[in-house]
């Protein structure tokens, strides 16, 4: 089996490990506080395997197509978050919902979103450049996005001491995998490692989703109206998202393959990223790390449409050079 192949499977894959996490944890209750246990040590491993795939050290790249850079920055940071303010307003979620829908929609995807871009005939090389800027940002930003439109109770589950740990869980391997790629970039004999750690992402967040599906079946029981609640949310916003990439890929003049990257960093979301913070919140909040699961379940089945509809029908070829060409 290819990297290519596991990528393509990987709604299913999670799909799955899902299942046979509800089944594990309602067949062995007992064992529900070991897997709880091993769930924070999992996820950074997935986060350290995910930030060694992008180029942290090349920001600057990011910024060096001024129509492209600012129709990601402004669609993902300034007109995404404004239209999940009016979703989560339109849809009236309970606090603990609302912050689900909140942490996971605000933030743009940073991995498998250049996947996507890949098989849906997108720019690439374009979508590698803006992964360290997208994260940087959001990591900054989400803050204040919260503070404006996350219920104030939501907020309030939140202490320093409960929150600094969720933190460290994202820093500690970004901190680790830039160390990584500057190590790898004074001793090139050591690229095979970042290939390696390349096929951890799928399995890493397939095991993610069985931890939390095992470890918190019960939660997930007592959540089947509000978890469905969520779903219509999630579906109108895969829909707005591409129709947003359309409007300000023609607002720019932008090429077919610049268009359907948009498309793909618009839709997809940085479930994983937030997912300690919402793991970090007391009893009573379970429901919003569950939501943000949901989420990408939701996502992984609207890509398979996207990589259709976005190349062959929102952004067909123009049959213009520069779709065709490489990009920098």
């Amino acid at each position: 089996m290819t990297r290519m192949t596991l990528e393509r499977c990987q709604a299913g894959v999670y799909l799955g490990t899902i299942l046979l996490g509800l089944a594990t944890g309602s067949g062995f209750p007992e064992v529900r506080p070991l897997l709880e246990r091993l769930l924070w040590p999992t996820l950074v491993l997935l986060l350290y395997a995910t930030f060694l795939q992008m180029p942290l050290v090349r920001l600057r790249r990011a910024l060096r197509d001024r129509r492209f850079a600012l129709a990601m920055l402004l669609g993902n940071f300034v007109v995404l978050p404004m239209l999940v303010w009016g979703l989560v307003e339109l849809f009236g979620f309970d606090p603990a919902t609302r912050l689900g829908v909140l942490l996971v929609l605000l933030m743009p995807c940073t991995d498998w979103f250049i996947t996507f871009s890949q098989l849906g005939r997108g720019d690439t090389l374009r979508a590698v450049a803006s992964t360290p800027l997208n994260l940087i940002l959001q990591l900054l930003l989400l803050p204040a996005y919260l503070w404006l439109m996350a219920d104030e109770t939501g907020l309030d589950g939140w202490g320093m001491g409960e929150l600094l740990p969720a933190v460290l869980v994202v820093l500690a391997p970004l901190a680790a995998a830039a160390l990584t790629e500057s190590l790898i970039g004074r001793h090139p004999r050591l690229e095979p490692a970042r290939n390696m750690a390349a096929w951890g992402p799928v399995p890493l967040l397939g095991l993610t989703v069985f931890l939390i599906a095992a470890a918190h079946v019960g939660e997930v029981a007592s959540a089947l109206a509000q978890l469905a609640s969520v779903v219509p949310a999630f579906v109108l916003f895969l829909m707005l998202a591409v129709l947003l990439a359309k409007l300000m890929a023609r607002w720019l003049a932008l090429p077919a393959r610049q268009g359907r990257t948009l498309a793909f960093s618009f839709g997809t979301r940085n479930s994983f990223v937030v997912l300690p913070l919402a793991l970090s919140l007391p009893a009573g909040w379970e429901t919003t790390a569950l939501v943000i699961v949901t989420q990408s379940l939701v996502e992984l089945f609207g890509m398979v449409l996207y990589m259709w509809a976005v190349p062959g029908r929102v952004f067909p070829d123009e049959g213009h050079a520069e779709d065709r060409g490489p990009a920098e």
